[in-house]
């Protein structure tokens, strides 16, 4: 690249997560500040490719620390172990890094996909997975278009996987853990922040951005938001993805659909219920 990335991070006066996110006292603002949701900036152009946010995300939520080797052209994805992964794409412009997680979708699939409202799109933005709610159906993970959800298979207690913006430190007024320790390329604030900075750094520095925000429209819109020198199809993105929210193709027909239909969820979340509360009780008299 014609700038290197730590000369442009300098040069435009970043220090550290200062620029999104916070007020003038130097704290974290609180979700209650804003009604719309808030999410996470990526900036490619600047990513070292350290894989700092992967090893704190894993500490974080107890999951193992991340082993496999980054190579370029070798695709590694989130997993039952594993919520944030980067991987090393060789481009027209060099070696370029890209962050892969769960995206947060405004009007996430996977949440309409719910039965049992386990998968959660949260007020604050992040779309969390509620275990006491889940039954199980895994439909969640069929109908995201950015195959992000993970189910742990070999657990005799099994989980879905997910990146969730680290919303239990959200709601109290901090940085998601990838955010505060990378503090480069991760940036946290609400979207329209996000995305008048990302437009604000297109226009400032042309030569540094393809004319693009991932993540402004696609699918509906997402809380985590792109910025990369260059085009998707170079950086592992899947160009086929709709701007219309996946949610929004299947609203007319549940207009249609028989009232039993809808009454089913209810009855599953029941079950699901019942039967945990009797597995409750057989374990307690063991």
């Amino acid at each position: 690249m014609s700038i290197n990335r730590r000369s442009f991070f300098k040069a435009i006066g970043i220090t550290g997560m200062t620029i999104i996110g916070f007020n003038s006292s130097g704290s974290p603002k609180s979700p209650d500040d804003e009604t719309e949701f808030h999410g996470v900036l990526y900036d490619s152009s600047i990513c070292i490719g350290c894989r700092a946010c992967e090893k704190a995300c894993a500490k974080a939520h107890g999951l193992p620390e991340p082993e496999d080797e980054m190579k370029p052209g070798v695709l590694r994805k989130t997993s039952e172990k594993q919520r944030c992964v980067v991987n090393s794409y060789e481009t027209e412009q060099g070696e370029v890094y890209v962050r892969n997680q769960c995206m947060h979708c405004n009007e996430p699939a996977c949440a309409a996909a719910c039965l049992t409202k386990a998968m959660y799109k949260t007020k604050e933005g992040p779309v969390i997975w509620r275990e006491d709610k889940c039954m199980g159906c895994r439909y969640c993970m069929i109908s995201c278009p950015f195959d992000v959800p993970k189910f742990d298979y070999n657990s005799t207690n099994p989980k879905i996987q997910k990146c969730d913006m680290c919303y239990d430190r959200i709601v109290k007024g901090e940085l998601p853990v990838c955010v505060e320790t990378c503090g480069d390329a991760l940036f946290f604030g609400t979207r329209r922040e996000l995305i008048a900075e990302a437009r604000k750094r297109i226009t400032e520095w042309p030569e540094m951005y393809v004319d693009n925000i991932y993540g402004e429209a696609v699918a509906g819109g997402t809380g985590y938001l792109y910025l990369a020198p260059v085009p998707q199809n170079e950086l592992g993105f899947d160009t086929r993805l709709q701007n219309s929210s996946y949610p929004s193709l299947t609203k007319s027909f549940l207009y249609s659909v028989p009232s039993v239909f809808v009454l089913v969820p209810t009855l599953l979340l029941g079950i699901h219920e019942a039967t945990k509360s009797k597995q409750n009780k057989n374990e307690n008299h063991d």
